[in-house]
């Protein structure tokens, strides 16, 4: 499921340029509430529907569904976080996100289509920093109560070697 081609130049119309800085907005909101262990506010980021995704560019680009993760509904993606908090064993980690500035698709049906690179960067409680993941986010969002929410967010990763369980959400 290849998305379309972003147009080469950015829309510069008021509309456009609002809804980017809106998506900014959020963008810097969901990579705070992520790297300031508020793990349990991260579903509400999404509709009560919302997919999660993440995925290689290399299954991206060859139409490959294959994903890291899927996950499918707020309820998933608390039961994740619920999981992370008492299931799961690693060794304890933070994250940084670097979010770049957002690319607009445009228009698609009640919502938007929009793309920015990330990378996140991992430091372990040990003390040991290293990037964890650089890559694009592909994202959907529609309007909710006078807020943005993700209706689809891939995180599509530039390498499929990890070299760790992805516990914490990208």
């Amino acid at each position: 499921m290849n998305s379309p081609k972003p147009p080469l130049f950015q829309d510069t119309s008021p509309e456009a340029l609002t809804i980017r800085a809106r998506i900014d907005a959020f963008n810097a909101d969901y990579a705070n509430a992520i790297d300031s262990d508020r793990l349990e506010q991260w579903p509400d980021f999404f509709t009560g529907d919302g997919v999660y995704r993440v995925i290689t560019r290399e299954n991206r680009e060859r139409g490959l569904p294959l994903s890291l993760i899927y996950a499918t509904g707020r309820g998933m993606l608390s039961d994740r976080i619920s999981a992370l908090r008492t299931a799961n064993i690693y060794e304890p980690h933070v994250y940084c996100h670097q979010v770049s500035a957002t690319k607009l698709i445009g228009r698609d049906g009640d919502g938007w289509r929009s793309e920015s690179n990330f990378t996140v960067f991992r430091t372990l409680v040990s003390g040991p920093m290293t990037l964890f993941v650089c890559g694009r986010y592909a994202d959907r969002f529609v309007e909710a109560g006078g807020h943005l929410l993700l209706t689809e967010r891939t995180c599509i990763l530039d390498s499929r070697q990890i070299d760790t369980l992805l516990v914490i959400p990208i």
